[in-house]
């Protein structure tokens, strides 16, 4: 409705503009041959000729120069014959000109400029005087050529304006597009990790519900757990989808501190996870979550792919950089569920990249899988010494 609305308006916004010099321009010239005419009477017919000489600048926006241009002189003919408007016939080729720099090209519009020159000079003769022919001529030439660069002037701010608009509408699709990218990595690093803990939890009380119901009934109890949290995490996910106006962030803020409750799913099937992590106090947190993230999604390829019995997560400072390595004992021959596997590496890199850092997977010297990233650590600025 609003839009329907928005055009009609702009539509008689339009209409208006394309017969305002029809409106104005007659006036003007019959004034200005009352003037220049010494007392010669108007008539009606006058009028009316002044009226039709400005007739073809209504459809100066829809036809091209050159259809209009004959119309024009025809016009301007008219308009010597019937009235001899001496200062102000030049304002009908004025607008035309102005029209065109506006909608055609800087070089077209220049050319057409100067071919108007004989035009000008012939329009004057009626009226001019050997003594006055050279100031009118060049009088009206120079109020052509402004009409073409007042209407050049506005092209070129039309399309810087365009430019601006398409330029923030890329930038606007390219926040769009890491937004995306972002809740994509946080909802698979939130489901996936719950999903596979799950899924080996339940294997395990599967396996143990009659040998050993206490070991089964604690790994169902785990399994309410892990999905508890994984739902209460997605439901606030959605809530700021939902409304953006909250200031809560797309998943847990967890740093590399909370790396040792990743590895209790990988221990309660019997997967040995040894951890070592350097302090990382002053690693800034974007960094950190990043970095737990990728071990997040590690391990959980090592739970759901690997069939490892050991997997190791070493975090170490380098010069100006966080090194992660999470490596295991598997299968490194394995060949995992495409999609899943795919979404997670992909996340992987993109948190890499995104903070200027690179990642890499690949099997190990020692037969099993490796995942090794580089996450780059701003040095803190050194005090100098007076």
């Amino acid at each position: 409705m609003i839009r329907g609305v928005v055009g009609r308006g702009a539509a008689r916004t339009a209409t208006v503009v394309d017969w305002l010099p029809v409106l104005a321009l007659p006036p003007v010239l019959v004034i200005d041959a009352a003037i220049s005419s010494a007392g010669k009477p108007i008539t009606v017919l006058s009028l009316l000729a002044a009226i039709v000489a400005c007739l073809p600048l209504v459809i100066r926006r829809r036809v091209s120069f050159p259809a209009l241009a004959p119309l024009l002189v025809a016009g301007i003919v008219l308009v010597l014959w019937q009235l001899h408007p001496a200062n102000t016939v030049v304002l009908i080729p004025m607008v035309a000109l102005f029209e065109l720099a506006v909608g055609g090209d800087r070089r077209r519009s220049v050319w057409i400029g100067l071919a108007t020159v004989p035009c000008v000079f012939i329009s004057v003769l009626p009226f001019a005087t050997a003594s006055n022919l050279a100031s009118i001529v060049i009088r009206n030439l120079a109020l052509c050529l402004l009409a073409i660069a007042a209407g050049d002037v506005l092209r070129s701010r039309r399309l810087a304006s365009q430019r601006m608009v398409a330029a923030r509408e890329q930038e606007t699709l390219r926040r769009v597009g890491e937004e995306r990218l972002r809740i994509a990595r946080e909802i698979h690093d939130l489901v996936a990790h719950a999903m596979t803990a799950i899924n080996v939890q339940a294997g395990v009380a599967a396996h143990l519900l009659e040998r050993d119901p206490t070991q089964a009934y604690g790994a169902l109890r785990s399994i309410k757990h892990t999905s508890g949290e994984a739902l209460s995490e997605l439901r606030a996910t959605l809530d700021v989808l939902r409304d953006p106006s909250q200031a809560a962030p797309l998943g847990p803020a967890a740093g590399l501190e909370a790396v040792a409750e990743l590895t209790d799913g990988l221990r309660s099937v019997g997967v040995a996870v040894e951890l070592e992590i350097e302090p990382v106090a002053d690693v800034p947190t974007s960094v950190q979550s990043a970095g737990y993230r990728i071990i997040q999604e590690a391990l959980t390829n090592v739970a759901r792919h690997a069939r490892a019995s050991h997997a190791q997560v070493a975090v170490r400072r380098v010069p100006g950089a966080l090194s992660i390595e999470v490596t295991d004992d598997g299968r490194a021959s394995r060949a995992p569920d495409t999609l899943q596997i795919g979404n997670g590496l992909r996340g992987m890199r993109e948190r890499a990249t995104a903070l200027g850092g690179t990642l890499e997977a690949a099997p190990s010297d020692s037969g099993g899988w490796r995942v090794r990233a580089v996450l780059p650590v701003a040095q803190p600025a050194q005090e100098t010494r007076s």
